[in-house]
């Protein structure tokens, strides 16, 4: 009886470990980008960048969380 030994080769690569950085989207358009911090105060969402820079969008709440699309959608919300 022989015996033979296969050898497989996967291929893999290695990714770098990337802080999820979302675009904000209000009525279908990008209206900040590279937003890694988003909090609800109230009526209000107050948004930060990777550089620091903050957005305040009043009258607005977070309707959906998108990691996969790196997207943060938010809704007017109606008085």
């Amino acid at each position: 009886m022989q015996t033979a030994y296969y050898s497989v080769w996967v291929k893999f690569r290695l990714v770098k470990p990337r802080m999820c950085e979302f675009n904000v989207i209000l009525n279908g358009k990008t209206q900040f980008k590279d937003v890694v911090y988003a909090k609800v105060e109230g009526k209000n969402v107050i948004v930060k960048n990777v550089l620091g820079e903050s957005k305040e969008f009043k009258n607005c709440t977070i309707t959906e969380v998108d990691v996969n699309a790196t997207k943060l959608v938010l809704t007017a919300i109606k008085a």
